[in-house]
């Protein structure tokens, strides 16, 4: 731990040459070398689209909003950050171009410029630059990490506020990490440096000259390689960090700690803290890497399969889940749409089926059938926020005789409007931050299954939808078999269902993934594998024993697939 008294430190991330490199997950493993090391890390994004957040931007082109206790709706990056160094961030940890430029508009309108020319310089680096601080005093450590690609018109504002806050602060205080890409080129057989050193002067064109290269190869760098980039790009060769592609993004803090890079980060600061003590986390790696216990096959049926990372927290809560049963998961992500087409017997083959969260009417008949199917054929289901409302549009319509029941999201003029607005909602005109967003508590029914899972009496789990369960018709369900098994303290609105007569029939309004930790497997997530396996095992004919391990140590399938993945994408 730093002495109190001494100026936060500010680590910025910038990459080069490609998009999607992986910055987020370098700032994230670096985030958790650093707390392993007793310092207090916080890990912010600096996005450069224009949108004050994502939360209007479709899935498919920007992936999963993650959405944050405080009720930010935030880049998916955010979510690596959680997961990395286990703490809860908030809206300061996620700022676009347009919170920045709303933010300086705001103050202008209010007159806190009056006779002044508003400009990029100084006034939008210098809202970059208090958004970077204003993290800064209950953090050893902010590492931030800068959107975008160096060389992008957008991304000039926020490169130039960083190079003025290494002004303000000093070198001691602040350091810059660039990642960039070293490519295999097969018709020589040779890595190519070129781009690295491209990517490197147009930085120092902009007047920054970075402290660390991590360069993203597939293939060795060997010391060669290394000195010639070191050489080129001014910068200590041991300084020249190699980040090769990994079996689970798990391992990179291991990598990087290979590597020394806490070391070269903690001597540029001058901290003087003790290496990092990985053991548990390497423990959690190889439990990913080399389960014990199988492998246990879920369906994800959704509304934006076709990007995987729509659903990022999900598949990163699988591996958690998968990691405290001891097993692989092997999740494949099929349409809703596509089960409309081609039915529902496909699904016989899976262990569990989960429904994630989603808006608009696209595919909803698809999940019905999916969720009666699974109902009827008691295999293990858990459905989050849409997956729940389409859970009670189901029961209603075929256990308790409302055929026409449905949301009046996806039909206003339903007669039985069995999942509706909230009266606050009726009102509502603009689609931005306007939802049920963050954390809410919730109160579990003594004697549940989810009490159960939980081993508390109240928990507090993060939200995004603007629809609920109508209460008019909470009697009618629950006369049928349909308990609530979680409540907001008043009372009024439903949180989570379940059937007790089905082996695992489960589903939730907020959003469970958000919480998942690689350390810490969220309880819903870690219960619905466990479910799973136990389905596996009724099929093979080998019912687990007593402790909860199999009777049985085949592989449900192909012995020979590849098995370090943690998660097997697949369509």
């Amino acid at each position: 731990m730093r002495d109190d008294k001494s100026p936060t430190k500010y680590i910025f991330i910038t990459g080069g040459v490609v998009s999607a490199l992986g910055k987020g997950i370098t700032a994230a493993s670096i985030g958790r070398l650093l707390v392993e090391r007793g310092l207090r890390v916080t890990i912010q994004k600096f996005d450069p689209y224009l949108n004050v957040d994502p939360g209007t931007m479709s899935p498919f082109q920007h992936g999963e909003v993650y959405v944050t206790d405080d009720g930010a709706e935030t880049d998916l990056d955010l979510g690596h950050y959680e997961r990395f160094i286990d703490e809860s961030l908030s809206q300061a940890n996620n700022v676009t171009t347009g919170r920045v430029y709303q933010d300086i508009i705001t103050k202008e309108r209010r007159g806190d410029f009056l006779g002044v020319t508003v400009q990029v310089i100084p006034h939008v680096t210098d809202e970059i630059k208090t958004a970077a601080r204003r993290l800064g005093p209950d953090h050893d450590v902010v590492i931030t990490e800068i959107g975008g690609t160096v060389g992008d018109i957008e991304s000039l504002p926020f490169l130039e506020a960083i190079r003025q806050f290494r002004q303000d602060v000093g070198r001691e205080h602040s350091l810059f990490i660039h990642l960039t890409l070293v490519p295999w080129i097969n018709a020589s057989g040779e890595l190519k440096t070129k781009p690295t050193q491209h990517s490197v002067r147009e930085l120092l064109s902009i007047g920054i000259q970075p402290d660390l290269l991590v360069c993203r190869t597939e293939h060795d760098l060997d010391d060669g390689i290394k000195q010639k980039i070191a050489r080129f790009c001014n910068v200590d060769v041991n300084r020249v960090i190699e980040s090769r592609d990994v079996s689970t993004i798990y391992e990179l803090p291991l990598a990087y700690r290979a590597q020394e890079v806490d070391d070269r980060i903690c001597e540029q600061f001058g901290f003087d803290t003790p290496p990092p003590n990985l053991d548990s986390w390497k423990a959690m790696v190889d439990r990913i890497k080399n389960p014990s216990n199988g492998r246990v096959r879920i369906c994800v049926v959704g509304k934006y399969t076709e990007l995987v990372d729509s659903y990022k927290s999900i598949a990163e809560a699988f591996i958690h889940g998968g990691a405290v049963n001891d097993v692989e998961m092997d999740v494949e992500w099929r349409s809703a749409e596509d089960v409309e087409a081609r039915g529902t017997d496909f699904l016989e083959g899976f262990h569990g089926v989960l429904i994630p969260g989603g808006f608009g009417e696209r595919g909803i008949d698809g999940m019905i059938d999916t969720i009666r199917f699974v109902r009827e054929r008691e295999i293990p289901y858990f459905g989050i926020c849409l997956g729940l409302q389409c859970a009670i549009i189901e029961f209603a319509r075929n256990v308790c005789g409302l055929p026409t029941a449905h949301s009046t999201e996806f039909d206003p003029g339903t007669s039985d409007p069995v999942i509706s607005l909230l009266d606050s909602q009726h009102q509502v005109t603009d689609m931005g931050g306007t939802m049920r967003l963050g954390a809410y508590p919730c109160l579990l029914q003594p004697g549940s299954r989810v009490h159960g899972v939980y081993g508390a009496d109240e928990i507090s789990e993060r939200h995004r939808h603007r629809y609920e369960v109508n209460p008019a018709y909470r009697e009618t369900l629950g006369a049928k078999g349909l308990v609530f098994s979680g409540m907001s303290p008043d009372g009024g609105l439903v949180e989570m269902l379940e059937l007790p007569e089905h082996p695992y029939f489960l589903a939730t309004q907020f959003h469970p993934e958000l919480k998942s930790r690689p350390t810490k497997a969220h309880p819903l997530f870690a219960a619905f594998v466990e479910a799973a396996v136990t389905r596996r095992d009724v099929l093979r004919g080998t019912p687990r024993d007593s402790a909860g391990q199999n009777g049985a140590a085949e592989e449900w399938a192909d012995p020979a697939a590849d098995r370090t993945s943690g998660v097997t994408v697949g369509r």
